[in-house]
């Protein structure tokens, strides 16, 4: 599912060793248990095939982790049970339509901005109004070389596959499709109108945040894309701070054991002060954010 939306920024940094090697930081944070490590990383679902190769840092965390942790459990994951889902949550039953549902001048509004990107709103009449803003945005991200086969999970999934690695999940595909569907219809409409709004500008605004999350700009991240969803504060609840809680319990008790893991989420779920690592940090865990040798 494609969320939106990611502290100071933390300055280049040079790393000793018996010769200073000069680093940057990434996406990435280690928490220390008594026994064991648990790395966040945080993802950006859809990549570039030239966002590739990820900093080595991020696959030497991959090799040290005996199991990974995402949002979904993607080496269970069935595109037929994600279909499946979309259509019970997503599709209008009976008479109402999209239009109907945001009203006929948001809707207005709604289909000359997607004209204007060759966007097939019309389409979409019976879909819900977060299950649009989610469809047209894939659209546009596909259209400009953005596909999920390069996305952080799907290229870890990937290799615990070949690597006999298992893959935890902390929630169900329908689960969070049900955290967009139960949105209040005005937030859902928010998000469909934001998304057609900003569809014009997505290839420079996914060229900036791909180099902020490749250099762990948190400051960037957290002032572009976590305030701007936090002006909406339903959304900002429902699929960032709410999520954050729970996922952060659960990592408290994967700190207890004594197996090493790396949990993926989205990155704006690891940014700003209702973050996964701030929320850990909070409870006493000694957590700091990683960072890649440019040597």
């Amino acid at each position: 599912m494609s969320l939106r939306s990611l502290a100071p920024m933390l300055a280049w940094a040079l790393l000793s060793s018996s010769a200073a090697a000069e680093t940057h930081p990434v996406s990435m944070w280690k928490a220390e248990g008594r026994d064991n490590v648990v790395y966040l990383l945080g993802s950006v679902h859809l990549l570039r095939r030239e966002d590739h190769p990820l900093p080595a840092v991020i696959e030497a965390a991959y090799e040290d982790a005996e199991f990974l942790y995402m949002e979904l459990d993607m080496d269970d994951l069935n595109p037929a049970d994600v279909q499946a889902a979309s259509n019970r949550l997503g599709l209008i039953r009976g008479d109402e339509s999209l239009e109907s549902l945001v009203g006929v001048e948001k809707y207005a509004e709604a289909s000359r901005l997607a004209d204007e990107m060759d966007l097939p709103l019309d389409l979409l009449s019976k879909t819900e109004p977060w299950l649009a803003a989610v469809t047209l945005e894939q659209m546009v991200l596909l259209r400009i070389g953005f596909n999920p086969l390069y996305g952080i999970e799907m290229h870890m999934a990937m290799q615990a596959s070949q690597d006999g690695k298992r893959i935890e999940g902390f929630e169900t595909i329908e689960e969070q499709l049900a955290f967009l569907d139960g949105l209040t219809l005005a937030a859902q409409t928010e998000l469909l109108m934001r998304t057609l709004a900003e569809g014009a500008e997505v290839e420079a605004m996914m060229d900036d945040m791909v180099r902020a999350w490749r250099h762990g700009d948190v400051g960037f991240l957290e002032a572009t894309m976590l305030d701007e969803m936090a002006e909406s504060r339903e959304l900002y609840e429902t699929i960032v701070v709410d999520r954050n809680r729970r996922w952060t319990e659960t990592i408290v008790d994967l700190l207890d054991e004594k197996h090493d893991y790396l949990v993926v989420v989205g990155a704006l779920h690891l940014v700003g002060d209702e973050g996964v690592p701030a929320l850990l940090s909070a409870r006493g865990i000694d957590i700091g954010q990683m960072h890649e040798s440019l040597r």
